[in-house]
């Protein structure tokens, strides 16, 4: 089985302009429109069987409505497609809005620090990171640089292993392989802890050429894999950012064995969603 843990989808309305919008300014093309059919439509072209949803509330306000969708996409899709919830650290009482998260079924949340405006050590995204694991909620966050956006970085290696250090959460994963575009920092300060790290937007990702372009080198990639472990990396697209039939090509050409690839592909994930599915 092979599991994608990271994607996007727009509503249909507002995903071609979105797309466009977005690619323009991070200089990409994004592998489908971005819509829940574009989605299901990449997943049945490249062989994956499952996909999770990561919703981002750039706004306080958006929680309602992201969450109210979440729900509505578990609830329909019955495992092949799993939305997480969103939360904003500027969100009024926020265990109680995790409690309603964890209450709605949902099994974790994406927050995303660059995008809302906040560094991940901040003490508002510690109470968040730090109440959403007691309810055993997974975490998943931006990590590292974004494309699209001007410094400072909000979520540096550095400052994550501060919050791992401090709170210990136990299902917390680090997207773009924990640092996009900081691998050194990510090997340092992140390889070999006790947190997950996922594929997003590492590979098969086409640039405004239309060519081919990867992010990390395959050695640097290698070394982090050494040094962590493959029993906590997910493969993740960050659909529609990256085309996943070239993303899964990837690992199955890394000179590791069927068994790391098959870890990585699906079998990590599948077992951090235990009882999701």
């Amino acid at each position: 089985m092979i599991i994608d843990f990271h994607t996007h989808i727009f509503p249909d309305k507002i995903a071609a302009r979105t797309i466009e919008s977005l690619g323009a300014i991070a200089g990409v093309r994004a592998a489908t429109d971005g819509t829940l059919n574009g989605l299901l439509a990449s997943m049945e072209k490249s062989g994956i069987e499952k996909s999770v949803i990561m919703p981002v509330c750039t706004k306080p306000e958006q929680f309602e409505n992201i969450n109210h969708f979440a729900k509505k996409i578990n609830d329909i899709y019955g495992g092949k497609l799993i939305s997480f919830g969103g939360i904003h650290p500027d969100c009024e009482n926020p265990k109680e809005k995790l409690n309603y998260i964890k209450a709605l079924g949902i099994p974790g949340i994406k927050i995303h620090p660059d995008y809302q405006r906040v560094m991940i050590d901040d003490v508002r995204f510690m109470r968040i990171i730090e109440h959403a694991n007691e309810l055993g909620l997974m975490i998943l966050t931006h990590a590292g640089i974004d494309i699209g956006l001007p410094e400072p970085v909000h979520c540096p290696p550095e400052k994550m292993r501060k919050v791992l250090d401090t709170l210990k959460p136990k299902k917390m994963i680090l997207a773009h392989m924990g640092g996009w575009k900081q691998w050194e920092e990510v090997y340092e300060c992140l390889a070999g802890e006790d947190v997950y790290l996922d594929t997003a937007f590492m590979f098969g990702v086409w640039d405004a050429s239309a060519e081919n372009r990867e992010y990390i080198t395959k050695e640097m990639f290698l070394k982090i894999l050494e040094k962590h472990g493959f029993d906590k990396i997910l493969f993740a697209t960050d659909s529609p950012w990256s085309n996943a039939v070239k993303g899964i090509e990837y690992i199955r050409n890394l000179p590791i064995n069927e068994k790391e690839k098959s870890m990585i592909l699906g079998e990590n994930a599948i077992r951090l969603l235990n009882g999701v599915f």
